[in-house]
């Protein structure tokens, strides 16, 4: 029988989405991109997409933001009992769901699939629960890519469907493989399910740097309303409240310079109360703060309007700093970003990067749950000493270079090919 890692493959990632910004959507573009690189080909199967047409499969019910997914959603969790209704609609929509992912795997030959979240998150758990019955009958080759954990959202641990989530987030299959984005992720699933992880980090294209500023970049200042004599302070988040927003308003408040505080991202998927108590809090202390998601996408385009769409890779140029005071974070996207743009950045030392960036030997504006007259100081003289804030920058980029690239991404990737298909001779 051929070595099925002598020929190129169809490779197929599911999700509840793959468009905009968001950090499953930007990895998995990145994975694609790798994989891609190595001679495979990518299909897409989600509930809203903006990746090839020709190679995606959309079921506008795979998204969780979908009003029959999102009313269902919110019955299951804060409570402890769902009803006889309820369970039949689970288990009708499981159906239909497996019955559309067998025709995305038949449609477009998938030899292996990579779901992103799917099953490690319950956002949308009839899809979760398809998907873990598709992978038990056929057998299918997967890699399951997990960003995120039901334990490690508080809101998520008061439900009705334990046991749907105990047989499917993550289901304990031979033929999967599992992913973690950090080595906390792997020793927690490790204790609760019993199975191993490999831990693939995120990663950025830092074997070929970012191009400089172009003309088309070169009014975004001015898009957004900065002041020339402003500092350009950029948030490359959503608004949602572990993102802590809160602690970048503090700190630009207390830096006496004048200065722009710009949110990149949108609220939505976790509502809007946020969105308000960050706009209540920047006004309070006297904060210029701009919410420009509408502005801002993956790729470059047009608003309805006719105002320029600029891509996140436009920001980051004109940023004069980068705030990331997470309170919480899977691994930290937007770090690797900063570095990658050598900017300097101010980071809360939430858990992963204590455990999994900073002993790789970062340096950064660093503050520990609340700012001090120390991130203050310390920030100044990076914005005011220039040979300083290069050295600095120049260091953080040949680290994440070693640990963060997608040289690391490809080797871990045929580790994992190896283990589903045999060596390759490689």
């Amino acid at each position: 029988m051929d070595n099925p890692l002598q020929r190129p493959l169809n490779i197929g990632f599911i999700s509840f989405r793959f468009h905009g910004t968001d950090g499953v959507s930007l990895e998995t573009a990145k994975w694609a991109e790798v994989l891609e690189d190595m001679g495979h080909e990518c299909f897409y199967f989600s509930g809203l997409s903006d990746r090839p047409p020709e190679r995606s499969m959309v079921v506008e019910e795979a998204h969780f933001l979908h009003p029959e997914i999102r009313e269902y959603y919110n019955k299951f969790f804060n409570t402890t009992k769902r009803t006889k209704s309820e369970t039949r609609w689970t288990h009708d929509k499981r159906e239909y769901f497996k019955k559309h992912l067998y025709n995305f795997i038949n449609e477009f030959s998938v030899d292996l699939i990579i779901p992103q979240n799917i099953l490690s998150f319950p956002q949308n758990i009839a899809l979760s629960l398809a998907l873990t019955e598709l992978i038990a009958e056929t057998g299918i080759p997967t890699i399951a890519h997990h960003h995120d954990f039901t334990w490690e959202r508080k809101p998520l641990l008061v439900n009705s469907i334990w046991d749907f989530i105990t047989m499917a987030l993550p289901p304990n299959l031979k033929s999967i493989q599992h992913v973690v984005i950090n080595t906390s992720a792997g020793h927690q699933l490790a204790r609760r399910v019993g199975v191993g992880s490999i831990n693939v980090p995120n990663v950025m294209d830092f074997e070929n740097p970012p191009p400089n500023a172009d003309a088309y970049s070169a009014d975004l200042r001015d898009a957004l309303g900065i002041e020339k004599d402003e500092l350009f302070i950029l948030q490359p988040t959503r608004v949602v409240q572990r993102k802590g927003i809160e602690h970048a308003i503090e700190l630009v408040s207390r830096l006496g310079r004048k200065a722009c505080l710009v949110i990149s991202h949108a609220s939505g998927d976790d509502g809007y109360e946020y969105e308000s108590r960050v706009a209540d809090y920047a006004k309070l202390l006297g904060v210029k703060t701009i919410f420009s998601s509408e502005l801002f996408d993956e790729h470059r385009g047009t608003t309805k309007d006719g105002r320029k769409i600029y891509s996140l890779s436009d920001a980051y140029p004109h940023a004069d700093l980068v705030t990331y005071p997470s309170l919480i974070e899977g691994f930290g996207n937007a770090f690797l970003e900063a570095i990658y743009y050598m900017k300097p950045i101010v980071v809360n030392n939430y858990a992963i990067f204590a455990t999994d960036i900073k002993p790789k030997g970062f340096k950064v504006i660093e503050f520990d749950e609340y700012i001090t007259e120390k991130t203050v100081h310390d920030t100044l003289r990076i914005l005011d000493d220039l040979s300083y804030r290069e050295e600095l920058c120049n260091l953080n980029y040949s680290l994440a270079l070693r640990y963060f690239s997608y040289k690391v991404l490809r080797e871990k990737l045929l580790v994992l090919f190896a283990n589903a298909f045999g060596s390759n001779g490689m």
